[in-house]
């Protein structure tokens, strides 16, 4: 972890923390998920770079030690698919492999619709292909109580997690996150109620972890956080192409206990072959399992996944 250097990099008026390692020709770019952060990829980093490549992780704007814009309620995902074509403008990178987790996985996927030519490669893990839009989750169809919905309510996420430390915010969501079921409260209950305090984290993310999780946030706050994704998911995203296509090659990893598959529809789109029409040139793989969080609990699978990817298509 020593050997991941940190900077800031000035992107459209913001300094964006930037975590880097690894010197080869070709660049992977991490993008963290929610309540994740650039250290979500410690694994992934060290492990691309061990394997030949420059990897780069960034904490998105509002998130972590980067900094926050003066209207953070006024964020979109666009915002974050700017940013990162101004980091890579910045460091003077004109083509990468994007690696995009949940959250991340949402610009990822706009980037590589928008600006085919900065990529070598896609991989996406948790989440599968979405743009953001009216249309990009069915909340209508999904208990009343869901997370996302309570979530994209303003205020509320911010009064249910201001009863609580953000550590205490991060490890719950944590706990939430990596089981295998919906989020979903009850008309008594907010999100946090879901989780009893004495639930131990899971056995792969160490106190250690919490702490750095914790730091971060309470660093940045989750006013950003709450705006994108969930506030700003229904957002119009500015792609009108109604059938937008991916020519990059591309792998999704999707643990087989990840709770985003109990959605409605979710399952089936993913293994049900549709996203080929999308991305034609796509590979799914699923660990057996694996939670919503399978690059920090399985590190070494996925790590092999990636570098297998990214070799085969550095030819």
């Amino acid at each position: 972890m020593e050997q991941i250097k940190h900077t800031h990099v000035e992107v459209r008026g913001l300094k964006l923390h930037v975590a880097e390692i690894g010197s080869g020709p070709k660049v992977v770019l991490f993008l963290h998920g929610f309540p994740e952060i650039w250290y979500s990829w410690r694994h992934q980093m060290i492990a691309v770079a061990n394997a030949g490549y420059r990897a780069i992780a960034i904490d998105f704007r509002g998130y972590g030690l980067s900094e926050r814009p003066p209207e953070p309620e006024k964020g979109t995902f666009m915002d974050l698919v700017d940013d990162v074509v101004g980091l890579l403008n910045a460091l003077g990178i004109s083509k990468v492999f994007l690696v995009g987790k949940d959250l991340g996985a949402i610009p990822a996927n706009m980037l590589s619709v928008i600006h085919p030519d900065r990529l070598y490669g896609l991989v996406t893990l948790g989440v599968p292909f979405i743009l953001p839009g009216p249309a990009s989750l069915p909340t209508d169809l999904m208990p009343k109580g869901f997370y996302v919905t309570r979530w994209e309510e303003p205020g509320r996420a911010e009064a249910d997690f201001g009863r609580l430390d953000v550590k205490t915010v991060v490890k719950n969501i944590y706990i939430l996150f990596s089981g295998a079921e919906l989020p979903v409260a009850s008309d008594d209950q907010e999100i946090m109620d879901l989780v009893d305090p004495s639930t131990p984290l899971p056995p792969w993310f160490s106190e250690e972890d919490l702490e750095v999780y914790g730091s971060l946030y309470e660093n940045s706050g989750f006013r950003f956080p709450l705006q994108v994704p969930y506030r700003a998911l229904k957002l119009d995203c500015g792609i009108s192409d109604p059938n937008p296509k991916v020519s990059a090659p591309a792998l999704l990893i999707m643990g087989d206990k990840d709770y985003v598959l109990k959605m409605p529809g979710m399952e089936e789109f993913i293994r049900g072959g549709q996203m080929k029409h999308i991305i034609p040139n796509l590979d799914v793989t699923f660990l057996a399992e694996g939670s919503h969080f399978v690059q920090e609990q399985f590190p070494d699978q996925v790590n092999a996944l990636i570098i297998s990817f990214l070799n085969k298509n550095s030819i």
